[in-house]
């Protein structure tokens, strides 16, 4: 059976965004035929924490997802970085997946403690506790994305495509 992935993004948040990187990557990602992979897309996710995340919820109840693949835009970032986990005031809550495992290989990609404390950390946070209070064997990562241009573009959806194809493989 194929492994069942939920990919997330990002809409923008700023007047002068054109589009969302996390988003970008991700539409990329849906033009691909040639994935093994049941990949379930939920894209542009409004930049609120409570609304995201009732929305990405609403999708593992309606369509369960063997992982989720929760992804942002960081523009201050040129690397890839799979986030270790998130927090919430004094709380912390990490992901159960192997990081350094799904990395393994990858150019551009870089592991992060720092999920940032705008809403990728609110709904990394809220789907880590959300699958762990519900004791679901979904697993999530976090990925965030840089600013895609043609000098970085292959490099990084390369990286991202290895992070699946690790990821279907645990």
């Amino acid at each position: 059976m194929k492994k069942r992935i939920l990919l997330t993004s990002f809409d923008t948040w700023l007047d002068d965004q054109h589009s969302n990187s996390s988003d970008d990557l991700l539409f990329e990602v849906s033009k691909l035929d040639s994935l093994p992979y049941d990949l379930k897309f939920l894209r542009l996710l409004p930049v609120d924490i409570e609304l995201a995340s009732y929305r990405v919820m609403a999708k593992i109840e309606t369509s369960p997802p063997d992982y989720i693949v929760c992804c942002g835009m960081a523009a201050s970032r040129q690397k890839l970085s799979l986030e270790l986990g998130a927090s919430r005031g004094e709380s912390f809550l990490q992901t159960k997946i192997d990081v350094k495992q799904l990395v393994s290989g990858a150019k551009v990609t870089d592991i992060s403690d720092d999920c940032g404390k705008f809403v990728c950390e609110g709904l990394y946070y809220s789907v880590l506790n959300y699958l762990e209070q519900n004791k679901l064997a979904a697993h999530c990562i976090f990925v965030h994305v840089p600013v895609l241009n043609q000098e970085n573009f292959i490099e990084i959806l390369s990286d991202f495509l290895l992070i699946i194809n690790n990821l279907a493989l645990l």
